[in-house]
């Protein structure tokens, strides 16, 4: 345990945060949930200071609605209390794994296992015993459960009596457990490295790239860094894809480029992106969305069924 111990130079921690808090609302109008006061302190301030006693050295925080404001609230506490804020901003909230892969960078920078958990838990915190937790059981993952009075309301967790998890499923109407996710767990970052097979090697591919056996790769495409392409996609030809997520059954004509830069393009199911397009920055295509072809598409959200025949040379939503 104690090279173990020794080993953990940089402790991460990712808090999603991206939320819009819509059951605080009308608190939640001008101030983001994480930043409502418990005790006469922001709920995220309680979660930051008892990562810091876990020896935790960064917080990424998964931002999204009113970033800015949570980012001049917090620095100056951040530097009080010693740790690094890092701030990685959704386009618009994307749940857990979305949060996970636009921050891969940071929790990957290290082997050390990293927290993850949300921003509205309040309790008292069991970051170090989690930690021994799982540094003892020696798997990849750990999630904290909790017991609730009435599981059928929730989501609730299925596990072996080792823990071992067999199955999570959604408001069961008949008993099968009263244990749900506590919001709170612990990763290893070699998750995905475990699994070499899935990723993608080759001609014209650079760096993590994670392409489905279902998809279609065209001739002299340039794929990645940090590129997955999901189930039935299509790629044609001459086409270069960096920092992009192409979901499902999404069409990318060819010599089209995107690349996300900072964060990522996504490509929503079923979207169709024109010859020559170039789509650049921090781009969500909804489902079903057409961008025709040679346009420009610079930043932005563009919601589902929507046809683009114009290029964007700002950021904008477009509804």
């Amino acid at each position: 345990m104690h090279e173990k111990r020794k080993k953990l130079q940089t402790m991460r921690a990712l808090i999603l945060v991206g939320g819009y808090g819509t059951r605080l609302r009308p608190l939640t109008l001008s101030r983001p949930k994480p930043l409502v006061e418990f005790a006469n302190k922001p709920i995220l301030l309680h979660q930051i200071e008892a990562l810091v006693q876990t020896n935790v050295t960064e917080v990424i925080l998964a931002v999204s609605y009113r970033a800015q404001q949570m980012e001049e609230e917090l620095v100056h506490e951040a530097k009080k209390l010693g740790v690094r804020l890092i701030f990685s901003h959704e386009p618009e909230p994307l749940g857990t794994a979305g949060p996970l892969a636009l921050a891969r960078e940071y929790l990957c920078a290290s082997d050390d296992p990293f927290f993850v958990l949300n921003s509205d838990i309040i309790c008292e915190f069991p970051f170090k015993q989690l930690l021994e937790f799982h540094e003892n059981h020696g798997k990849e993952g750990t999630i904290v459960v909790t017991k609730v009075e009435e599981p059928s309301k929730y989501g609730v967790v299925v596990f072996e009596e080792d823990g071992k998890i067999q199955s999570f499923v959604e408001k069961p109407q008949e008993f099968i457990s009263n244990k749900i996710n506590a919001g709170m767990s612990m990763y290893l970052t070699s998750l995905r490295q475990k699994h070499p097979e899935q990723l993608h090697s080759g001609p014209g591919i650079v760096g993590n790239v994670l392409i489905d056996p279902t998809a279609t790769i065209g001739k002299d495409c340039r794929i990645g860094p940090n590129v997955t392409i999901g189930p039935g996609a299509t790629l044609a030809d001459g086409c270069c894809i960096k920092r992009s997520t192409i979901l499902k059954a999404a069409i990318i004509k060819e010599h089209a480029w995107l690349d996300g830069q900072v964060l990522i393009c996504i490509v929503g199911w079923r979207s169709v992106v024109g010859r020559w397009v170039r789509m650049e920055g921090t781009t969500v295509l909804g489902e079903d969305v057409i961008v025709k072809d040679e346009l420009y598409i610079n930043g932005g959200q563009v919601l589902p069924h929507k046809s683009i025949s114009t290029s964007v040379p700002e950021p904008q939503i477009i509804m």
